[in-house]
């Protein structure tokens, strides 16, 4: 097995969050909480390097969970790829007007999100010589003390911003979650891959006791 750290504790808050079930088509549904992918990019948008990889452990649900709908602004459309590769080629841009592709649909988003994430790092192949989970839990510990990251992290949407603060160790549940056990279903794991491709979504069966979640391995007995 390769070397892999002891656990590393963010909180993460804010205003709004948006997990889109997959099996919403048209309207987007958030999941009740944050999914460990989501996690995972939450943590690689602060640190993420060829040498390590983020394993989620288990998720802490810190306020009781609540929603919102909202109306939202989408486009119809995605940019097709033939047009990229064509305004690579010919180094020019290709007009895109917002207002003639886009579309008015509903959301329900959860509201006023606070969670503790604790993942492990694990060394890859391509792990250095000079790496080691040392090396790169220090360096997380300071990137995140110091405000610094490779893009803003957000909570499932870019549209919302997420502030991620080193755990104190004092952070717990809130009391309405204590004492109670909820069947959350079906949750997107992560993407699993293999001989470096994609093998496609992986799905767990979430529960929920006293507002913390812990995450199976990926490809584990509680996993699809």
């Amino acid at each position: 097995m390769a070397p892999r750290s002891e656990p590393v504790a963010v909180r993460v808050t804010g205003e709004f969050a948006l997990f889109t079930r997959p099996e919403m088509k048209v309207e987007r549904v958030s999941y009740d909480v944050i999914t460990p992918s989501a996690a995972r990019g939450i943590l690689e948008a602060i640190l993420w390097k060829p040498g390590m990889r983020w394993i989620v452990r288990r998720l802490v649900v810190l306020n009781p969970v609540r929603h919102v709908s909202f109306r939202r602004n989408e486009v119809a459309s995605k940019i097709p790829s033939h047009v990229v590769r064509w305004a690579h080629h010919n180094r020019a841009d290709r007009d895109f007007f917002a207002d003639d592709d886009r579309q008015q649909r509903n959301a329900v988003l959860v509201r006023d999100v606070d969670y503790l994430i604790e993942a492990l790092i694990e060394l890859t192949d391509l792990a250095g010589s000079d790496d080691s989970v040392r090396k790169f839990v220090e360096m997380f510990h300071r990137r995140v003390a110091k405000g610094q990251r490779f893009h803003q992290p957000y909570l499932g949407c870019r549209e919302f911003p997420a502030t991620v603060t080193l755990a104190s160790g004092r952070e717990r549940p809130h009391e309405d979650l204590l004492g109670h056990e909820e069947d959350l279903g079906w949750m997107l794991h992560d993407i699993e891959y293999g001989a470096g491709k994609p093998r496609g979504p992986r799905f767990f069966h979430a529960r929920m006791r006293d507002g913390v979640i812990v995450v199976p391995p990926l490809g584990g007995e509680d996993a699809a």
